[in-house]
């Protein structure tokens, strides 16, 4: 059993730890965040340190670490908190769901959440800081990039190739060998039929490009 540190203490965090706990491959054995979000001392029974001083306890050749952070300014802040953690030498822990469908081809890096009822197909490729919600479908020969986040019951069809830093929403559908530019926000229940641009924002079926881009946006 590895034992395995916790970036956050939020509800993220807090789903991590239940299924990291619930699967019995890793004892959480701490909780770190940033000093300026630090309001407790122990967390789920656990020591909460500050982020600067885990390693000196917690040394990076025995533990690994699982940033659980959100979507939070498409992804950027879990990126530079996945990067810090691996300039400090922690090696970064994935969870996938037993409950979920993943081929043995499927190749997944790391720093990666991926929930329950995901059903992922043969020769897809999934980068590093990625989440998938619970109820995906990520069709054949599909490429996701790192730091991106997919919301639940979207369907990412066959050949699809989606770069970096982006958000696919709740019930949204990709057509198949579609290509999603880096951080572009596509909505929920959003219908993708042709490539998209850096920055964009879809909303709608069929979906329409939004009049602001994807850095504009409050609240992703």
């Amino acid at each position: 059993m590895g034992k395995l540190i916790i970036f956050g203490t939020g509800e993220i965090a807090e789903l991590a730890y239940y299924y990291f706990t619930k699967e019995g491959r890793h004892e959480v054995t701490a909780f770190t965040v940033d000093a300026q979000y630090k309001t407790c001392d122990t967390y789920k029974g656990r020591p909460v340190l500050e982020f600067t001083e885990i390693d000196k306890v917690y040394p990076p050749e025995a533990h690994l670490m699982f940033v659980a952070v959100s979507y939070s300014s498409m992804n950027k802040v879990r990126a530079e908190k996945y990067a810090e953690a691996k300039a400090r030498g922690y090696q970064l822990a994935s969870y996938v769901s037993p409950r979920a469908t993943v081929y043995d081809n499927v190749e997944l890096g790391d720093n990666c959440f991926v929930f329950e009822d995901n059903t992922i197909q043969p020769f897809v490729r999934i980068g590093n800081n990625v989440t998938l919600w619970s109820g995906n479908h990520i069709g054949h020969h599909s490429t996701i990039g790192d730091h991106c986040f997919v919301a639940s019951h979207a369907v990412i069809s066959g050949g699809v190739r989606i770069g970096p830093y982006c958000f696919v929403g709740v019930n949204a559908t990709i057509r198949d060998h579609v290509v999603i530019a880096e951080e572009n926000v596509i909505g929920a229940g959003a219908l993708i039929l042709k490539n998209t641009k850096p920055r964009e924002v879809y909303l709608g079926n069929p979906a329409q490009l939004f009049r602001l881009s994807s850095d504009q946006l409050r609240g992703i």
